[in-house]
């Protein structure tokens, strides 16, 4: 009798040991609120800590609309595969734009200055690297949209990046990148009927990438609009008329391709 309650009570004791870790076990996210001289900005860490050891971080790069729901998203599907993610804030804290016009006016307003781009990044990316979970020296970044085109820009300046890459970015930049500057090896991901990308950008990012020689890898997808990875894409084109859609099959591969790119940038 005795050696049955022993046994009930280890039971009992394990069961509630591994509902204990079940619970630890998850994904953690925290909203990070941070300053770039007087501004305020909102940004959003995703990590699971079912993953011990130090991994490697991510930035995640919102589109043009701001920081919002779907850019969490991504850095919660980041989380998931094992990294830690940051969705930071190019616009300042609260700054989400619900109509294309005031889509534009945040985006013009937060490129207008390139050295003012790079330091919001930046200073993403020391938070980012100052997180407990994540391996400083193993960093890369993605953006959508507009951060598409910010990731691309934080290459050619030189960031100290593993990799970036865009997803339905502009490819054109006043910033061209110079042979030896670039440290971060390049993924693209653009629509082949995006008429926001048009080839005559695309052609011309291989140009200067290959001139530079940077290490790119780029895919454009036959038929696919702007915004390809974005659900709500199809909503906002027939609201405004916008010549945007999304794509499961465009949007499936370019996530596959990503995180194929990810493992081998931070093989160790």
């Amino acid at each position: 009798m005795m050696k049955t309650l022993k046994t009930a009570a280890t039971a009992a004791a394990l069961s509630l040991t591994l509902a204990s870790t079940q619970v630890l076990a998850e994904m953690q996210t925290k909203t990070v609120e941070y300053k770039v001289g007087e501004t305020t900005f909102t940004g959003y860490m995703a990590w699971d800590n079912e993953f011990e050891e130090k991994r490697p971080g991510v930035l995640v790069v919102h589109e043009w609309w701001g920081h919002n729901e779907f850019a969490r998203d991504q850095a919660e599907r980041l989380a998931a595969a094992g990294y830690t993610a940051f969705a930071l804030d190019m616009y300042g804290s609260g700054k989400q734009a619900d109509h294309p016009d005031t889509a534009q006016k945040f985006m013009q307003e937060a490129t207008k200055d390139m050295d003012q781009v790079k330091a919001r990044f930046m200073k993403a990316m020391e938070i980012l690297q100052n997180h407990e979970s994540v391996d400083a020296s193993r960093i890369a970044a993605q953006g959508y949209c507009f951060g598409g085109a910010v990731v691309l820009n934080m290459a050619r300046m030189g960031v100290d990046l593993d990799g970036v890459v865009s997803y339905h970015g502009a490819l054109g930049s006043p910033i061209t990148a110079e042979a030896g500057t670039v440290k971060a090896r390049v993924q693209v991901y653009t629509g082949g009927a995006d008429k926001m990308v048009p080839s005559d950008q695309v052609a011309g990012l291989v140009k200067e990438m290959q001139d530079a020689e940077v290490d790119l890898t780029l895919v454009s997808f036959p038929g696919v609009l702007h915004s390809f990875t974005n659900p709500g894409a199809d909503k906002v084109a027939e609201e405004f008329g916008m010549p945007i859609g999304y794509d499961e099959e465009a949007a499936t591969r370019s996530w596959e391709g990503t995180m194929r790119f990810y493992e081998a940038i931070f093989a160790r």
